[in-house]
């Protein structure tokens, strides 16, 4: 008969010995060549272990999915190892290059990784959008054979200090959340202090105003046992009462000082005293760090007791540093045992010299404990990344339209895309934090719908209330719209662009946003291109051609966050069938195994479109990053470099400078970024044969004399990197300071982008 409390409890050691190990070994034993810190979190990890126990070993189902706190990496990486999906020789390179990593990684750790932690805060509300991805995947054809599970966040209390906590927490209340568990780790300590008094009470009533359960774990099953015998009400107000800087003080200094004060504080109370002397020193010390997150009997108690899907909130009350020598100490979140401390606390745990790193597989003793953990359900799912078929993606789209903005193309092609009714169409979901309208969704929208798990009509349209919008709610709707928080737009971005791997659901994930306000939520941006999420973002309108708004709706620095974000591809095409191309390409390129998210950035301002046949050859330019719209004459002095919006500018210039130089040409770029890694990546392999990047082919045509202007409605070193290739001396024309409100012909010719400042600049190069 399997003892599983018994169990638990030698498994919740056996992690904390590991977790701690795995750091000192990288810190103090594993060589260090440069010196530097490697660090690890010690107390940080040593406050969780109950909780992931009790999680991993007990509560978990196969369907679940789990953050971590980042800190508390060496903890889950020790639990993977446990489980036999982690190695021995990653956890000896913990922090080491190629070895197992800071913080959980789905793409850079072999473990199994549900979410990738690390940027603080952002695990935690990622756990929230998943769970609506699963709800939207559940609600459609293709997700009939789903079994949802929780999405568990185990959360740091310091990581509540961040913003997007609660803006995720009213997105969630708005779409009626479900399923997910946030686990506090309530500490009460972080990096630089102790926690004010009162937060327990505080995030209890955000949680509650926002409809969640609440369970408080502050009391371990010894400390509710001690508050059952004479005396222990007063103990209990003690506890209660102890401000949190003394309770963790006190837990450092260990079983007798801390006896003393309680006693002192009490005063002489017989049956308390009786209470408190009855037991050693360390004793009294486990007992009073036997709180409610330190209790597995209690945590699990806890865990089966919610039996309905509403989302909910555990503050599990936990030293920082629990069961170490660094306990309860103030500076203990960065510090690492010492030698010393570490041979004592390995003497505490009974481990011997050589048997570091055994697992229990490894203890014939203990032999049993590995079978129960291997026969676990959550444990036999192994790796749980999964994969789904590839969709075919609909045809290119042809727009008509003599005169159009690339904004308006893209609302057009997918209006087309509703239309189509294909399985492809039919995977795509959009979003966009409050600006659909004005990002030319309005179309796609009243095609295909909001998603919603509970159905409405659209009262103005009952109400026979002209309106161009038809804000219908169902669970057949395939747009979701968040309010206006781009943090939360890039979570849910994430969270969609991820469902092939954790529900094995391919979604299309589409997300619109004004395009200088993609830096409000590039922190979580990034989180999602590090995990792999494949997603389409259109950034729009962009520029300072969105003229009349001002300075803080133009966007600048925008073209280098496209060629600077890892995992992202950035196309800003200047003509509607570049963009019906780019578009079609993009979301194969979501589907492929080196592929990744698609950034598109797109304008406001109609152009005049070009009247043209694209056959495969321009296609494959514009897909690698440019191509000639002008190829020049035999010996040109002169070429013109645009990417996007910008191209009336370029054009009607070359125009005015073609009568001086006859051979002058224009290249045009829609993407930046692609042809900047593309030579990047070709000119440093210098294993290979050398193979001619894309912009070498191109720039390869004109002479080392030529000049070469670069404009575009963005930062100039978008572009000017161009000279770099060859050596060309280069003009980059952009923008490169705030604007202002005004007309585009004004706001042009302030910044020497219109085409008499081009020309004006051409003529006088020498």
């Amino acid at each position: 008969m399997i003892d599983k409390n018994k169990f638990l409890k030698l498994i919740e050691q056996k992690i904390l010995w590991l977790s701690c190990w795995m750091i000192h070994n990288a810190n103090h034993i594993r060589s260090n060549d440069d010196g530097l810190k490697v660090g690890g979190h010690q107390a940080s990890s040593a406050s969780i272990v109950s909780i992931m126990t009790a999680l991993y070993f007990d509560i978990l189902r196969p369907e679940d999915r789990v953050a971590v706190k980042p800190h508390a990496s060496p903890v889950f990486h020790a639990i993977q190892y446990l489980s036999g999906l982690q190695t021995k020789e990653n956890i000896q390179n913990f922090r080491g290059f190629g070895g197992a990593q800071s913080y959980p990684s789905r793409t850079k750790d072999v473990d199994d990784v549900d979410i990738s932690t690390g940027s603080v805060g952002l695990g935690v509300a990622m756990t929230s959008f998943i769970s609506l991805t699963q709800d939207y995947i559940e609600n459609k054809a293709f997700g009939k054979n789903l079994t949802k599970g929780r999405m568990i966040a185990l959360v740091g209390d310091a990581e509540l200090d961040e913003g997007n906590i609660y803006e995720c927490l009213q997105e969630g209340w708005k779409h009626d959340l479900r399923n997910v568990w946030w686990i506090i780790d309530y500490n009460r300590q972080s990096l630089d202090g102790v926690v004010h008094e009162g937060l327990s009470e505080r995030l209890s009533s955000v949680f509650e105003a926002f409809g969640w359960n609440l369970v408080v774990l502050k009391y371990g099953k010894l400390q509710k046992e001690a508050f059952s015998e004479p005396g222990g009400e007063q103990l209990k107000k003690w506890i209660d009462d102890c401000p949190n800087q003394l309770y963790s003080a006190l837990i450092y200094e260990g079983g007798a000082t801390f006896k003393q004060r309680v006693l002192d504080d009490i005063g002489d109370q017989n049956i308390v005293s009786q209470l408190i002397n009855k037991r050693t020193d360390e004793e009294f010390l486990d007992l009073m760090a036997n709180l409610g997150g330190h209790c597995v009997y209690t945590l699990c108690d806890a865990f089966k007791n919610i039996k309905d899907d509403k989302p909910t909130a555990f503050i599990a009350y936990t030293i920082k540093g629990w069961g170490t020598p660094l306990a309860g100490h103030k500076d203990n979140h960065a510090g690492l045992m010492t030698k010393v401390q570490m041979e004592t606390f390995k003497s505490k745990l009974g481990v011997i010299d050589g048997n570091e790193w055994n697992t229990f597989l490894d203890d014939k003793s203990n032999q049993e404990l590995d079978k129960y953990i291997k026969s676990l359900p959550f444990q036999r799912a192994g790796h749980r990344k999964y994969k789904s078929k590839k969709i075919e993606v609909d045809s290119n789209i042809s727009i008509k339209d003599t005169s159009i903005s690339t904004q308006n193309a893209f609302g057009k092609i997918l209006d087309q895309y509703a239309k189509n009714n294909t399985e492809f169409s039919n995977r795509i979901i959009t979003t966009s934090p409050d600006v659909s309208v004005s990002t030319n969704l309005g179309p796609w929208i009243n095609r295909k719908g909001l998603f919603s798990r509970v159905e409405s009509s659209d009262t103005f349209r009952d109400r026979k209330i002209p309106s161009a919008q038809k804000w219908i709610f169902s669970k057949e709707g395939q747009h979701l719209e968040l309010g206006i928080a781009e943090m939360n737009l890039f979570l849910m971005l994430g969270a969609a662009g991820l469902s092939h791997e954790l529900f094995g659901e391919r979604l299309f994930p589409v997300g619109t946003v004004y395009d200088p306000f993609i830096a409000r939520g590039l922190d979580a941006m990034n989180y999602a291109c590090y995990q792999d999420a494949r997603f389409m973002l259109a950034g729009t309108p962009s520029g300072i051609s969105l003229a009349p708004e001002g300075g803080a709706h133009q966007s600048i620095g925008t073209p280098l966050i496209g060629i600077s974000q890892p995992g992202l591809l950035s196309f800003e095409p200047a003509f509607a069938d570049e963009l019906s191309i780019i578009m079609s390409y993009g979301f194969d390129y979501l589907q492929m195994e080196n592929g990744g998210s698609v950034y598109l950035r797109l304008s406001t301002r109609s152009i005049e479109q070009p009247h043209r046949h694209i056959d495969e050859s321009l296609k494959t330019n514009i897909l690698k990053g440019g191509y000639w719209l002008k190829k020049p004459g035999p010996n040109p002095q002169l070429v013109i470099v645009y990417q996007g919006v910008i191209a009336n500018e370029v054009i009607e210039a070359a125009s005015i400078l073609g009568e001086r130089f006859k051979d002058i040409g224009v290249l045009s770029i829609t993407s930046s970024d692609n042809l900047f890694h593309d030579w990047k990546n070709k000119s440093s392999n210098l294993h290979t044969h050398k193979e001619q990047s894309h912009i070498e082919v191109l720039l390869d045509y004109i002479s080392k004399d030529t000049k070469l202007i670069t404009v575009i409605d963005g930062h100039p070193m978008t572009l000017s990197w161009l000279g770099s290739v060859f050596g060309h001396k280069t003009i980059p024309l952009g923008v490169d300071r705030f604007g202002q409100t005004g007309n585009i012909k004004e706001l042009f010719t302030e910044f020497a982008i219109d085409s008499n400042s081009i020309s004006n600049i051409g003529f006088n190069i020498n």
